[in-house]
């Protein structure tokens, strides 16, 4: 009778060790879930394109207002890396660059009317066109707004609007915000009127899509 309470007494500690071994092995597995599923990781530029034009994944959004089509495009930070990166594919300058670009938010901004850019079909004569020259050139910043839920405006830091002369289907500008804890929900980006009898045009931007960024295998 000892020896099979003695016998049922090791089962016993065996069987309770199984268990907790599966338990984390099974906590294991839902915190890698977990973390795979908040950022992904792209082979390719192309892949990465692909999932940021999906609108559904919140890194693009489109509006059409008064004829004029808006949209407003986050730009992961190695979408910048890459850029400058070029074909040396160095470990330590992919994360010198990375820690360089993380410190600033990056969106593309891009506005049209029938797939033409503002200077080819808003200006109605050489007045109008010189002013929206000088208003996309250097006044931007201006017109051009970032801020929370609580109405904390995020300062511009720079931008850039490269003249392209009839050239492109859309003027785009390149908006860059330093990057701040992002604890809200979401944050608001808004661009005034720029005499093209818009109003004000808002965007919301999920902040839980930024602070999981997609990334790239460099």
């Amino acid at each position: 009778m000892k020896l099979i309470k003695v016998y049922h007494r090791i089962i016993n500690v065996i069987s309770s060790e199984q268990i907790c071994l599966r338990r984390e092995i099974y906590l294991v597995v839902v915190i890698v879930f977990l973390v795979s599923c908040n950022s992904k990781t792209f082979n390719n530029e192309e892949e990465l394109w692909t999932y940021l034009k999906n609108e559904d994944n919140g890194y693009i959004q489109h509006k059409k207002v008064n004829g004029y089509d808006f949209s407003l495009l986050y730009k992961p930070t190695d979408v910048l890396v890459l850029q400058e990166l070029g074909e040396a594919k160095d470990a330590e300058k992919v994360a010198a660059l990375r820690e360089k670009y993380n410190k600033y938010l990056y969106f593309n901004l891009s506005m049209s009317k029938n797939n033409k850019e503002l200077l080819s079909t808003a200006p109605k004569n050489r007045n109008e066109f010189g002013a929206m020259v000088n208003q996309l050139a250097f006044g931007l910043g201006e017109k051009v707004h970032l801020y929370t839920q609580q109405k904390d405006t995020i300062a511009l830091a720079d931008f850039v609007y490269p003249r392209m002369y009839g050239m492109s289907r859309s003027t785009d500008v390149l908006l860059v915000y330093p990057r701040e804890q992002l604890n809200d929900d979401y944050i608001n980006f808004t661009i005034e009127d720029l005499g093209l009898y818009t109003g004000e045009v808002k965007f919301k931007i999920p902040t839980n899509s930024i602070n999981n960024e997609p990334k790239l295998k460099l």
